[in-house]
C-alpha cells in the first residue's frame, strides 16, 4: 500500500475520529472556535486625546478577567467600572493632560484561551490651561440682583462651547441667560435672571470645564461648581431730587433716610442712575478722591460700584443730607443711619439710583449687568441669546 503524506494523513484521522464520535452516524464539519476580541477606545499608539473623551475596554465572545489602567510613568491606576457580565470596563474619572497611560489585564474567549489586554495612549498637552472662579461661593445667601460671575483668568475664543459646559440648575426654574463682558485681564461671562430673583430661590451653578478646548491651544483648568441661596428682597430706592434714601424689604419700607447725593459739578461727581448691585461692606475704610480728599477714613461704607460709590457715613456733610446734593458721587448719610443701614445690606442687593444726568455703565465697573436691557443682554451671549428656564441644561 502507497503512503500519503503525513500531513494528509493527519487530516484523514482527524476526519475519522470526528465521524466515529457521531452517535447518528452521520459526518459533519469542524470549525474553529473563537478567541475574546478585544477593542481599544482610544485605540493603541492614540495621541492627542481630551483627558474626558470615553475610554473603555468592551470584549466580544468572551469575558474579561482581570483589566486595569495606569498612569505609565507612576504607575498609579485610574478608576473604572466593570459592568456586570464582565464585556465592559469604562473609565470614571478624568485623565491628566500630556500624560500616557498603558492597559494591563486579560480576556477570554470560547476557546478558554486567555487574550492579553495590552496598549498604551497619550492625551493632549495644552499650551496652558486657564482658571476659572465663580463670584457666589457655596452656601453663601445673596440679594435678588446678584449676577453669576464666571471669571477666567485668560482669554476665552470658543466661548459656545464654555456656555454648552454651564448649567444653572434653580428651584423654583428662573429664566435667564449667560452674556460676555469685556475684560482686559481675560474673559467673564455673567448670568442674570430677566428680573430680580425670587427670595428663597436655591441654585446650583455647574461649570465643565475641564479638559474643554478654550481655543489657541488653552484648556480648561478644573471644573468649578457653587451651591447658594438667594435670602429676603432688598431693595434700596435712591431719588436724587428728593434727597432722601428708602431701603425696602419685602414689600414694607423699613428704614427712610435724609441723605445727600452727587453735587454734579462734574461728571466725576454724579452719582450714576441706574440699578447698582451691593457687592461689599466695611465699618472702616478710607477713601480717595483726588484732588478733593485722600486717605480719608469713612465709617460704615457699602460699596455699590466700582467707580467709587458708596453708601456710607459723613458726618461733615450732615447739614446738607435731606435738602441739597454736595458730595463727590456716593450717598452720605448720618452715622446713625448709616449704622442701622449697614448689617441689613447683602451682597446682591439693588440700589435703585434715579434723577441723574449720567447713567450706570460699562465706564463704572464689572457689575453694570442691570442697566443692559433684556434683548440686549440676550444678544451678548455666544448661543444667539436662547433664553433658558434654569435647570434645563443647554
Amino acid at each position: 500500500m502507497r503512503k500519503l503524506p503525513v500531513i494528509v494523513i493527519g487530516v484523514v484521522l482527524t476526519l475519522l475520529a470526528v465521524v466515529t464520535g457521531c452517535s447518528s452516524g452521520e459526518s459533519s464539519k469542524s470549525s474553529p472556535v473563537a478567541s475574546a476580541a478585544i477593542t481599544l477606545t482610544p485605540g493603541v499608539g492614540a495621541a492627542d486625546v481630551a483627558p474626558t473623551a470615553p475610554v473603555s475596554v468592551v470584549v466580544a465572545d468572551g469575558t474579561i478577567n482581570e483589566v486595569a489602567l495606569t498612569n505609565a510613568v507612576s504607575g498609579k491606576a485610574v478608576a473604572g467600572q466593570l459592568n456586570a457580565d464582565r464585556t465592559q470596563y469604562v473609565i470614571s474619572e478624568p485623565l491628566g493632560y500630556g500624560t500616557s497611560y498603558k492597559w494591563s489585564g486579560s480576556a477570554t474567549g470560547p476557546d478558554k484561551v486567555a487574550v492579553p489586554i495590552t496598549g498604551e495612549f497619550r492625551t493632549l498637552a495644552p499650551k496652558s490651561t486657564i482658571p476659572a472662579t465663580i463670584n457666589i461661593g457655596d452656601g453663601q445667601e445673596v440679594g435678588i440682583a446678584a449676577p453669576i460671575i464666571l471669571k477666567f483668568t485668560g482669554p476665552v475664543v470658543n466661548k459656545a462651547a464654555v456656555e454648552k459646559a454651564l448649567t444653572v440648575t434653580t428651584n423654583p426654574p428662573t429664566e435667564g441667560s449667560w452674556a460676555w463682558l469685556p475684560d482686559d485681564n481675560g474673559s467673564r461671562v455673567h448670568w442674570r435672571p430677566r428680573e430680580y430673583w425670587q427670595p428663597g430661590t436655591t441654585v446650583h451653578v455647574a461649570a465643565k470645564l475641564y479638559g474643554l478646548d478654550l481655543g489657541n491651544g488653552n484648556f480648561g483648568d478644573s471644573d468649578v461648581t457653587s451651591d447658594f441661596t438667594i435670602g429676603r428682597s432688598q431693595v434700596v430706592i435712591a431719588n436724587a431730587p428728593s434727597h432722601r434714601m428708602q431701603v425696602v424689604r419685602d414689600g414694607v419700607t423699613v428704614f427712610d433716610f435724609a441723605v445727600s447725593y452727587g453735587e454734579g459739578n462734574e461728571a466725576r461727581n454724579v452719582t450714576r442712575s441706574g440699578v447698582h448691585v451691593v457687592t461689599e461692606k466695611y465699618e472702616d475704610f478710607l477713601m480717595s478722591n483726588p484732588p478733593y480728599y485722600t486717605n480719608v477714613r469713612e465709617r460704615w461704607a457699602v460699596r455699590i460700584s466700582n467707580n467709587g460709590e458708596f453708601i456710607h457715613a459723613n458726618p461733615e456733610s450732615v447739614g446738607a443730607q435731606g435738602s441739597a446734593n454736595v458730595t463727590n458721587g456716593c450717598i452720605n448719610l448720618s452715622p446713625s443711619d448709616a449704622q442701622a443701614y449697614f448689617p441689613t445690606a447683602l451682597y446682591g442687593d439693588p440700589v435703585e439710583v434715579t434723577g441723574t444726568r449720567i447713567d450706570l455703565s460699562q465706564a463704572d465697573g464689572d457689575i453694570y449687568d442691570w442697566a443692559i436691557d433684556w434683548p440686549t443682554w440676550q444678544s451678548m451671549s455666544a448661543l444667539a441669546g436662547t433664553p433658558t428656564a434654569a435647570g434645563a441644561p443647554r
